[in-house]
């Protein structure tokens, strides 16, 4: 790394990616996690690496450029936080899976972890922390780092680090995991209701998608403020509207859990309808957020099918 530094350091900007591309992904989900919105999380991914380019003379070289990069990336995500105000983000972005691919380098364990935090529940409750809460406990129980490094990257005490943590980890301890439920179910549970889901939709079967629901399912489209909750609710709103149209669903993946490229039948193509991220509850449907703006080409999924 000395090698590397000292080259940057002299303005090899080839050294410099070489020195932080290793991190990229993992910088990346981090401001994804504080933000809640993957186009700030890249804003803030650049600008930490413009400020780490031209602050690497006043780098302190500890063995690892991992820590100050974090330093950056945090601090940068806190502004951004004040900046908005005391608003909390009206709706998150959903995660691609191409922003993960860093992750499969990883321990088992890690990788699990890494994926459990990038899932929708956990990141919307972060939302509901300070912007030091969440700063904390992401930087203490999902990076790992120690409370004397974290109260380092953040500028303030062990005390006030310890403070924030025990008040983060009383809202988010409760919310459960996709990764778990995943692998519970196992690839062929999760082919079989994939199979199912899809059948239904495209068969504009009310009874087999409704069947497949929690009995406290909910359905909502953002940016759209409505909100659908229970069998019947959403069994009403499935036959005024959706089900009125002819769909093609699409498998895909976001957040590291379950999701459905939606097409609509528009003249003789099918187009983008929504961008369908699932919850599960066991082997139920506990919840779905339809994102009617997700832009299909970084969820890899195609701009239209063919009739």
């Amino acid at each position: 790394m000395r090698e590397l530094l000292d080259a940057a350091r002299a303005g090899d900007e080839q050294a410099f990616g070489q020195l932080v591309d290793p991190w990229r992904g993992e910088l990346h989900a981090h401001c994804y996690r504080m933000l809640g919105s993957d186009a700030d999380a890249e804003d803030a991914l650049q600008e930490t690496l413009l400020r780490a380019w031209s602050g690497l003379h006043g780098y302190e070289d500890r063995g690892s450029i991992r820590p100050w990069l974090y330093k950056i990336a945090t601090n940068r995500c806190l502004t951004m936080i004040e900046q908005r105000g005391r608003r909390e983000v009206e709706t998150l972005d959903p995660y691609p899976e191409s922003r993960l691919t860093w992750t499969s380098s990883l321990t088992p364990e890690a990788e699990l972890l890494a994926l459990e935090s990038v899932e929708l529940a956990f990141v919307a409750s972060l939302q509901h922390l300070s912007a030091l809460q969440r700063a904390v406990l992401l930087l203490r129980d999902v990076l790992a780092f120690s409370a004397r490094e974290v109260a380092e990257l953040l500028d303030t005490t062990v005390a006030a680090v310890n403070s924030a943590l025990q008040r983060a980890r009383a809202v988010v301890s409760d919310v459960p995991s996709q990764q778990h439920t995943l692998r519970a179910l196992g690839e062929a549970g999760e082919r079989d209701l994939v199979r199912r889901y899809i059948a239904a939709w495209e068969a504009r079967d009310v009874d087999a998608i409704v069947a497949m629901l929690a009995a406290d399912a909910k359905y909502s489209m953002p940016p759209l403020p409505d909100w659908f909750v229970g069998r019947e609710a959403i069994r009403a709103f499935l036959l005024d509207g959706p089900l009125r149209s002819e769909w093609r669903f699409v498998p895909a993946r976001a957040n590291g859990q379950l999701a459905f490229g939606t097409y609509l039948l528009e003249g003789d193509r099918y187009m983008p309808g929504g961008l369908d991220v699932v919850v599960l509850k066991g082997s139920e449907i506990f919840e779905v957020v339809s994102y009617l703006e997700a832009d299909f080409s970084t969820f890899g999924l195609p701009a239209e099918l063919p009739r």
